[in-house]
């Protein structure tokens, strides 16, 4: 993978240096072993989900999708490194083939849907807690539409943008400007904003909960274990993102590529 060479090639000037090309390789690595040590361990616990017939219910069904899609997103990144970098597609910056732009919005979809099933698992817990009457059944094809269905469209409409309006290289090198970003920028923003306040919210409505009197010891446990099980999935996955959301990109650029890369390689 040599990005500097790419982006040179494309018009970009970075003033590149070796030790630029060398960060970049290291930060490579990095989420590549992430990626894998999730791949691996992801597999892993669906296949336990799958076996042990006491944990098939609503909450542990949407924990699989959301392994599903981070291991989605760890396959994409994948076949994204090998056909971009391994196979040459935009070292001369021409129009990319249909099937080197099919890779990227893949990989953009896999990234979002990874992003909306964090949503969805603040979602779940939330109703879970705030609703008296919730119906997990009735709710979770909502759930299914949210999490594969909404990255669906938004992906869907970015591609049709692209394709009329920017259709440059294999669609992979984002500017700030390029007003099309903002269609997949846009909803991971709300999605990182919205969980964070959910996540706000639950900690407030379980310590209520747990603290309340009017409960029974056995009531109090079951809070307790859910708070466990579930709640920690939250910041696992999604609170290192607060971080750099809504911080420009071009600020402590290197640190970010540590952060989203490397770290969020590593979430599982």
């Amino acid at each position: 993978m040599h990005p500097i060479d790419i982006a040179v090639n494309c018009g970009y000037n970075l003033n590149s240096t070796s030790d630029e090309g060398k960060f970049f390789w290291q930060v490579k690595i990095g989420y590549t072993i992430g990626h894998s040590v999730s791949l691996i361990s992801l597999i892993t616990a669906i296949v336990v989900l799958c076996i042990f017939r006491k944990l098939h219910c609503t909450r542990n069904y949407i924990h699989m999708h959301l392994f599903v899609s981070f291991i989605l997103k760890a396959i994409a990144v994948f076949i994204k490194d090998v056909v971009l970098y391994e196979f040459g597609e935009v070292d001369n910056c021409s129009p990319g083939s249909v099937g080197c732009k099919a890779v990227i919005v893949f990989f953009q979809y896999c990234v979002m849907a990874s992003f909306f099933w964090l949503l969805v698992e603040g979602l779940y817990l939330h109703a879970l807690l705030a609703v008296s009457f919730f119906s997990e059944r009735k709710y979770f094809w909502a759930y299914i539409m949210i999490g594969w269905g909404g990255p669906a469209i938004i992906i869907t409409a970015w591609s049709i943008g692209k394709a009329y309006y920017s259709d440059v290289g294999c669609w992979d090198i984002i500017e700030t400007t390029d007003v099309f970003w903002w269609i997949i920028k846009t909803p991971i923003l709300a999605s990182i904003l919205v969980n964070f306040v959910l996540f706000i919210c639950i900690i407030r409505i379980l310590r209520q909960k747990i603290n309340c009197p009017d409960i029974g010891r056995n009531e109090s446990n079951q809070y307790l274990r859910l708070a466990k099980s579930t709640l920690l999935l939250i910041p696992l996955f999604g609170i290192n993102f607060i971080v750099f959301a809504f911080i420009p990109e071009q600020v402590k650029t290197e640190l970010r590529l540590i952060f989203d890369l490397i770290l969020g390689s590593f979430q599982v």
